[in-house]
């Protein structure tokens, strides 16, 4: 049996695990575009420029086969928010003291589908964001915003 998982890490097995972008699995390993992330926060109910760390992404390809949209951060949230994750936890995820590393690689990460054309992503290896370890009470502003917005 394989368990599928994205666990919470103490900083030091953060650190030794993907610290690196280079560390990440698969051929290729890009960030995710300005315009990208602005539409995740768009999606999640955020003020624009409330995600200022860089989010990774690493895989085999770099393309969706559908609509050769460059695959980004923008698939896994949008993906997330159709079957598992609510925007508040997303949020936490990308903002948010805590770390987190995905236990899938070095398979494709599941549940992926192109935010642009619903092609089926099965490329994709990892995902990590450098974020800004934000303080609590600021996190929980932010995602009160959201709430109030309806993205919440």
């Amino acid at each position: 049996m394989v368990v599928r998982n994205t666990v919470p890490v103490t900083d030091a097995v953060f650190r030794q695990v993907y610290d690196s972008p280079a560390a990440l699995p698969g051929r290729h390993r890009w960030l995710t575009p300005d315009e990208d992330v602005r539409r995740i926060e768009d999606l999640l109910g955020m003020e624009k420029h409330t995600i200022g760390a860089p989010l990774w992404v690493s895989g085999d390809r770099m393309t969706c086969p559908g609509c050769r949209r460059r695959i980004s951060w923008l698939d896994i949230v949008s993906s997330a928010l159709k079957s598992v994750h609510s925007p508040a936890m997303v949020a936490e995820v990308i903002l948010g003291e805590q770390k987190y590393v995905n236990t899938e690689a070095p398979r494709a990460i599941a549940g992926l589908s192109c935010f642009r054309c619903g092609t089926r992503i099965d490329f994709l290896r990892s995902f990590k964001c450098h974020n800004w370890a934000y303080a609590r009470p600021a996190i929980m502003k932010v995602i009160a915003r959201m709430e109030r917005a309806g993205g919440g």
